[in-house]
């Protein structure tokens, strides 16, 4: 029981590490519109806002655009952010222990992720360098600074 008890107090949680800010787009906006979301806020994620309460999460990421305009050699302006982003997006609970959220990340090869509340509202977002660099050296004297990845 004593070492159940020490085990507890070593989790370390989504919620403890995740980003708290969350950017969100509509998915009829265009690519252009989106990336110039993302210059503004510094981010390379942004969550798709569902349309109606039976959606799911979407989500649009760099590697998408890329893949999808920039290889394809479409107008970033005349592609919405539905026909590029990732839906529905696997989502994580805030509680979740980041190891078990690090195995989930390896098993679908994310780089992040949603972080959703019991009743489905995006309230961060979760990637690998949140985990190992602000969870892993959260306890060490890091003096390095935590890059987005």
């Amino acid at each position: 029981m004593k070492s159940d008890l020490i085990q507890q107090e070593n989790v370390i949680r989504v919620r403890d590490v995740m980003k708290h800010q969350v950017d969100q787009i509509d998915g009829m906006a265009t690519v252009q519109q989106a990336l110039q979301t993302m210059q503004h806020i510094e981010t390379k994620t942004l969550i798709v806002k569902k349309r109606h309460p039976d959606d799911v999460i979407g989500m649009l990421t760099l590697p998408a655009i890329a893949k999808e305009v920039i290889a394809k050699d479409r107008a970033a302006e005349r592609v919405n952010v539905y026909e590029v982003m990732s839906k529905p997006a696997l989502t994580v609970p805030p509680d979740m222990d980041i190891r078990y959220c690090a195995r989930l990340f390896s098993q679908f090869h994310l780089a992040r992720a949603p972080v959703v509340d019991r009743d489905d509202n995006v309230i961060g977002v979760i990637s690998l360098t949140d985990m190992v660099l602000r969870g892993l050296c959260r306890d060490r004297k890091f003096t390095g600074t935590v890059a987005d990845d």
